[in-house]
């Protein structure tokens, strides 16, 4: 309260206006209005548009994204937020189908019990196409082993090897976790990856047992594990961008410099000169444009330890019938091969009805910078990329048409790697900008989980300590 009794009006500014900031900036707005209280809320973007890597293009009767294609319903907290935009009837989830590995020159098919490639049961074991019968040998060690050494914070590649054998996660296991993940298994935590597994172990003495028991976790809502929106992933943004009344949006303009102000808050400069004042910041940006924002040596031993790969995205439409694919497939990951260079291939007019008006084939092929092949593709242009994939698609679905029109994508460094020290680093992080920018948050995918569920659930916890921050 100022001297005359009249409220300070509180300035609370948000760096980043991808999905994280715009989640806290949501929630900030939320609270505040049941809490009473009036906050001025500032987000800066540096693109002409919101979203970050969430933007839906559509290219006449296809619909493509360039970031992330849906949204895992198995953590409901996005279907919270769904529901509060008034996009619940907007809703579209995916088709259900066999996924593949790619090996040995051809798809086989992935058991479809199986949780991330790893299997539920001793049918679904034993049934594999892709694992040797001396590797389904192997993996019933799981049985009779008992975790002794494994903690949560270990390697997950060498926690399933341990029990599951080599083979079985090689050939099996690691494509689809990889796949998720953009990394190698032995880099990643079991914390980062799939925590329960340890505690599945140690419960039940055995992983496949674990999931076994808990198979109704991962099979809820039948074939409905992701949704997306008859218009794109956009339509998300686009609600979150509606919603947010009463913030100010700067957009195609960057913040340059954050430094601690004279009145006790924080003044943030952008490229364009403009000065904001600000109580408290979030900046959700990642971690290393937050690194160059606030230049301060004192920080860089750990931001530079955070890891973060890179991906080229390649979609392609036909003038084909969706039928002309395996039936009921809705694509496949590669497992270490020497004919195609995709790590990946999703059938994308099989798994969303609303990506193609007319029914015909729209896939999408995934290059990553674990990939062998990527160094040799990442300064290809489009034209140089597009024939790759098309001799992808030759190769491994035998269709040989042009394309109709398509879509590529280069993501250099923006996917995050929870390498084994990374919530080590976060923590000292955390610890360290408490004591240099008190009332300055860090928030992102560079820090706090990958999916879209994860930055919403980080973007509200960001806006629940910028509440408490400014209340104090």
């Amino acid at each position: 309260m100022t001297e005359a009794g009249v409220p300070i009006l509180k300035k609370a500014v948000i760096i980043g206006g991808g999905i994280t900031g715009l989640s806290a900036a949501y929630f900030l707005q939320k609270k505040a209005r049941e809490s009473g209280q009036t906050i001025h809320i500032t987000i800066v973007e540096a693109e002409e548009r919101l979203g970050g890597k969430i933007r839906t293009v559509h290219d006449g009767d296809f619909t493509m994204e360039t970031g992330a294609d849906s949204i895992v319903t198995r953590k409901t907290n996005a279907a919270d937020l769904i529901e509060e935009l008034g996009l619940k009837y907007e809703v579209v989830y995916n088709a259900t189908g066999v996924s593949y590995i790619y090996a040995d020159g051809k798809l086989k098919q992935i058991p479809k019990e199986a949780v991330f490639g790893i299997p539920t049961s001793i049918e679904s074991l034993a049934t594999t196409e892709l694992v040797s019968a001396e590797g389904k040998v192997e993996a019933l060690k799981d049985f009779y082993t008992p975790n002794e050494t494994f903690t949560k914070d270990d390697s997950v590649g060498e926690f399933l090897e341990a029990f599951l054998g080599k083979e079985l996660v090689q050939k099996q296991i690691a494509p689809v976790l990889s796949g998720v993940y953009s990394g190698k298994l032995s880099e990643l935590t079991i914390a980062s990856t799939l925590p329960y597994l340890i505690d599945y172990k140690n419960e039940y003495g055995s992983i496949i047992r674990g999931l076994s028991e808990h198979k109704a976790k991962f099979q809820s809502g039948g074939g409905k594990k992701f949704l997306s929106f008859r218009q794109g992933v956009s339509q998300l943004i686009d609600g979150l961008e509606q919603k947010l009344d009463q913030a100010e949006i700067l957009k195609g303009v960057a913040a340059e410099a954050l430094k601690p102000s004279a009145g006790g808050g924080y003044e943030i400069t952008l490229m364009d000169g403009r000065v904001l004042e600000a109580d408290v910041v979030a900046i959700g940006t990642l971690s290393a444009a937050a690194q160059k924002l606030l230049k301060n040596e004192r920080l860089d031993e750990e931001f530079n330890q955070f890891r973060h790969s890179s991906l080229i995205s390649v979609y392609m439409a036909f003038d084909v019938p969706d039928e002309e694919l395996p039936a009921d497939g809705t694509g496949f990951i590669t497992a270490d091969s020497d004919d195609v260079k995709c790590n990946a291939c999703t059938w994308t007019s099989r798994k969303w009805e609303h990506t193609s008006a007319e029914g015909r084939l729209l896939v999408r092929l995934f290059y990553k910078s674990v990939n062998p092949h990527y160094e040799s593709l990442v300064n290809m242009t489009e034209d140089e990329l597009l024939q790759i994939g098309m001799e992808d698609i030759k190769t491994s679905l035998g269709i040989a048409s042009k394309p109709l029109t398509y879509n590529v994508t280069k993501w250099h460094e923006v996917m995050p790697n929870y390498h084994i020290k990374h919530h080590q680093i976060v923590q000292s992080l955390e610890a360290k900008m408490e004591k240099l920018f008190p009332n300055v948050l860090l928030a992102g995918c560079s820090y706090y989980g990958v999916g879209i569920p994860d930055c919403i659930a980080n973007g509200e916890e960001t806006a629940a300590k910028m509440l408490e921050r400014i209340s104090e």
